[in-house]
C-alpha cells in the first residue's frame, strides 16, 4: 500500500492569515498585475498608520504591525482588496507594467482565479505572469505565464495557447499531479505533465531572462500621447505621507515586481508637477540611481531572526557600490527577500556602523 505523505505547510502570509513578526502582524496584500486605484492606496496608507507600506518582488505590498487586525480586514474588504476570503493568498498574478491593455487582463485572471473553487488550494508561492512580449515579467519564472500569448510553464514554452483557461487549467494540473512540491519548477519534469495534461507539449528549454536593468524607472511616453511616470521607492518602502501625494494625482497606478510604482495616463504638465512634488519626497526618477540597485531584508527593525540593522546599512553602502553591481543586504542567513538575477549578497550583523 501506497502511504502518502502530508503536504507542507503553506506559511506565505495574507490578510487572513497573517504572519506574526518581531514587530506585531504582517498582513500581505494582493494586488493583481500590481494595479491600484488612488483611494486603495489612501486607504494602505490609512492603515500603515507611521510605518512604511512595503512594496515586494511580486508586486504586492504588505503592511507591518498592524495592531486591529478585524479593523483591518474590514477596510480592506470595503477597499476591494480583499474580493475573496478563500482565495486571497493564491492571488499572486504579475504583468508587464508599461502594457496597459493586460491591467484588465490580470483582473480577469483574477476573477476567473476566483471563481474556481478548487484553485484556492494552490500554494502561496504559485505565481501567475502576463508577459506582453518585452520579457520583463518573465524574468521572475512564473509557474503559469503567457509571454507574447503562449503558454510557459516555469519558463518553458508551450505549444498552448497563453489565455486566462490555459493558465488556469494550468494551474489546476498543478493541482492534481503535485505532492508536497510548492511550485512547477520543483515538480519532477513538471512542465512536461503539466502540458500533457492540457493536451500540449513543451517545445523548448526554460527560457529565463535576465531583469531589467535598470529597473522601469523615468519618463514613458506612450503611443496615445500620455506620460507614464515610473518611480523608485528607496529600499522598496513606501512612506504613507508620500503614498497620500501619489494617490492625490488622482491616477491609475502600478506597483511593479521591482519595487517600483507607475503612474499611468499623465499629461506633460502633469508629470512635470509630480516629479517636482514627489523627488524632493525621496522617490526616484533616475533609473541610474545607485539606490535603485540596493535591497534588504527587514533586518532588526521587524524580523526576530536578525542579527543586524540590514535596512541602514543598505542605505549607507548605496553611495559605495559600482556602476553594474547589484546587492542585496540580509541581516541573518537565510537571505530573505532576495531579488531574481544576479546579485551580490552583503550579511550584516550588529550596527552598520561597526
Amino acid at each position: 500500500m501506497i502511504v502518502l505523505q502530508p503536504k507542507q505547510p503553506d506559511s506565505c502570509p495574507g490578510v487572513l492569515r497573517p504572519h506574526t513578526a518581531a514587530d506585531g502582524a504582517l498582513v500581505r496584500v494582493r494586488l493583481p498585475g500590481g494595479a491600484l486605484e488612488p483611494a486603495q492606496l489612501v486607504a494602505l496608507a490609512e492603515l500603515a498608520g507611521d510605518e512604511p507600506i512595503e512594496l515586494t518582488s511580486r508586486g504586492n505590498v504588505q503592511l507591518r504591525g498592524v495592531a486591529d487586525l478585524d479593523a483591518a480586514r474590514e477596510r480592506l474588504a470595503d477597499a476591494g482588496l480583499l474580493p475573496s476570503p478563500t482565495h486571497e493568498r493564491v492571488r499572486n498574478i504579475v504583468a508587464s507594467p508599461q502594457a496597459g491593455e493586460l491591467r484588465e487582463t490580470a483582473a480577469a485572471l483574477d476573477r476567473a482565479l476566483v471563481a474556481r473553487a478548487a484553485l484556492a488550494q494552490l500554494p502561496g508561492r504559485f505565481l501567475f505572469a502576463l508577459d506582453d512580449g518585452a520579457g520583463d515579467v518573465a524574468a521572475l519564472g512564473a509557474d503559469a505565464e503567457s509571454r507574447g500569448g503562449v503558454l510557459h510553464l516555469a519558463g518553458r514554452p508551450t505549444d498552448l495557447p497563453g489565455t486566462v483557461d490555459a493558465l488556469l487549467d494550468a494551474a489546476q494540473a498543478f493541482l492534481d499531479l503535485r505532492g508536497d512540491e510548492w511550485r512547477v519548477q520543483d515538480l519532477p519534469h513538471g512542465a512536461d505533465r503539466i502540458a500533457a495534461a492540457l493536451g500540449g507539449a513543451v517545445i523548448g528549454p526554460r527560457a529565463v531572462p535576465a531583469p531589467p536593468t535598470p529597473p522601469p524607472v523615468g519618463w514613458f511616453d506612450r503611443a496615445d500621447g500620455s506620460v507614464t511616470l515610473g518611480m523608485g521607492v528607496p529600499l522598496g518602502r513606501l512612506d504613507p505621507r508620500t503614498a497620500r501625494f501619489v494617490a492625490a494625482v488622482e491616477h491609475p497606478i502600478t506597483i511593479t515586481p521591482w519595487r517600483t510604482v507607475h503612474l499611468h495616463g499623465l499629461d506633460e504638465g502633469a508629470a512635470e508637477t509630480v516629479v517636482r512634488v514627489l523627488a524632493p519626497m525621496g522617490l526616484i526618477f533616475d533609473a541610474n540611481a545607485p539606490l535603485l540597485r540596493v535591497s534588504a531584508c527587514v533586518g532588526d527593525h521587524g524580523c526576530v531572526r536578525a542579527q543586524g540593522d540590514s535596512l541602514g546599512h543598505a542605505a549607507d553602502l548605496a553611495g559605495d557600490i559600482a556602476d553594474d553591481e547589484r546587492v542585496h543586504v540580509v541581516a541573518c542567513e537565510r537571505g530573505c527577500g532576495a531579488p531574481s538575477g544576479e546579485h551580490r549578497r552583503v550579511v550584516v550583523t550588529g550596527d552598520p556602523g561597526e
